[in-house]
């Protein structure tokens, strides 16, 4: 196999307008391969560090090119030499290099960047598409690739737009389609009636980070029953063909003094079982099967029992909760705190304890939601990454935007390939 010659890194703008870093790797070949990193909005205290300059005269502080110079003067050296396709000798060699437990000396984003740059140049040079090289590469034994099921966020809220609503996700999800194609086109054709319905009550249209309508609207409960609408005006059955998620991002709305989730909206407090008990109502009016983040990422006892009322009726998804990390999935498994998990490579930082993770919750029976960060670029590895571990499901946003959509057409292109 063709070894690394050199690594090459700059800075290049996310979906935000923030720095974020690009980096190639060269092989001894002449073939090359690159990969940028995303950066979220809502990170929870347990992810991996994102390395940021702090230098106020760039970018207000938030440069990588500290980052830029750990891949080109630190990492590159280190890794010259090593077969691209040990992909796991390469991660651990970072991740030793690095020498925290949270990636703070090279920071996540630089590690992560060389990481999925080398696992792109391995496919490469094996000339295998790129969720063939991972599945193949950590042995994950699937015979028949699927493609996962889209979960759109066609509302943005919390800290994913400019906007009252406190819950940051409202999603809808294609149930009953014959192909990953049909999801996507249900998914547009209702975007785009909620617009319509929006437009036509005097809202906003303008979307938010994710690609999701932002207006400002009096409720979550307004959100939901509007998509309810463009449901049916689309010419759907709610609950029969389309089914409902919702991310809460309920870290940042408690309060770690009295316990409790402060509602901006309405002014309304809640305790863990409170929380659970409006949860459960929901469930009951509305085809919802989605639930992520209800509970704050410390609130061990109250997604215990939030597993326990709602777990066998609803995927309880946990992000911040489990951060992509193994020792927390290790936690929540013994708490028996949810039955689904996220998975966002930029929090953990290689790709390798992205896998080790994936395997770990598939042996427990957990549902794979692989998914993308608010500040995304149009880099669409987490497409290929989803078919590579036979993921349940995958979030990318909203049906516009072009670093959502991108992930979208390639899930298409290889739902196409595997035909």
């Amino acid at each position: 196999m063709p070894k690394i010659k050199n690594i090459i890194a700059r800075e290049i703008l996310d979906s935000r307008g923030n720095p974020t870093i690009e980096t190639r790797v060269l092989l001894d070949n002449g073939l090359s391969a690159k990969a940028s990193v995303p950066s979220g909005a809502s990170t929870g205290i347990h992810e991996a560090v994102e390395l940021r300059d702090h230098d106020n005269k760039r970018y207000g502080g938030l440069g990588v090119l500290t980052a830029i110079k750990n891949v080109e003067d630190k990492i590159a050296p280190k890794l010259a030499g090593m077969e691209i396709s040990e992909q796991e000798k390469i991660d651990n060699a970072m991740i030793k290099l690095d020498g925290t437990k949270n990636k703070s000396h090279l920071g996540a984003n630089a590690i992560l960047s060389v990481s999925l740059a080398g696992a792109r140049a391995g496919a490469l040079a094996l000339g295998v598409e790129l969720y063939e090289y991972i599945e193949k590469n950590y042995k994950l034994q699937i015979t028949n690739y699927k493609l996962p099921t889209p979960c759109f966020n066609i509302f943005n809220g919390g800290k994913h737009a400019d906007t009252n609503l406190d819950f940051q996700e409202f999603m809808i999800i294609p149930i009953l389609a014959t192909s990953f194609k049909e999801k996507v086109r249900m998914g547009a054709e209702i975007f785009h009636v909620l617009g319509e319905i929006l437009k036509k009550a005097g809202y906003d249209t303008d979307v938010g980070s994710e690609g999701g309508y932002a207006p400002d609207i009096v409720s979550s409960i307004q959100a939901i029953e509007l998509i309810m609408a463009a449901i049916i005006k689309a010419g759907f059955k709610p609950g029969e063909q389309i089914a409902l998620g919702v991310d809460v991002g309920s870290s940042q709305l408690y309060n770690k003094i009295d316990g409790k989730y402060i509602f901006k909206l309405d002014k309304s407090s809640y305790t863990s079982a409170t929380l659970a008990g409006l949860y459960h109502e929901w469930f009951r009016k509305y085809p919802l099967i989605y639930l992520e983040d209800g509970l704050a990422e410390d609130d061990w006892s109250g997604w215990q029992k939030l597993n326990k009322e709602l777990g066998a009726e609803i995927m309880l998804v946990g992000d911040d909760l489990f951060a992509t990390n193994l020792d927390r999935l290790r936690q929540g498994l013994k708490e028996g705190a949810a039955n689904a998990i996220l998975i966002k490579p930029n929090q953990v930082g290689t790709l390798s304890e992205t896998m080790a993770c994936v395997k770990l919750a598939k042996q427990h029976n957990y549902k794979i939601i692989v998914s993308h960060r608010s500040g995304e670029t149009a880099d669409d590895f987490i497409a290929d990454l989803a078919v590579a571990v036979g993921a349940d499901y995958i979030k990318a946003g909203s049906l516009s935007r072009g670093e959502r959509v991108v992930k979208y057409n390639r899930l298409m292109e290889i739902e196409e390939n595997l035909k």
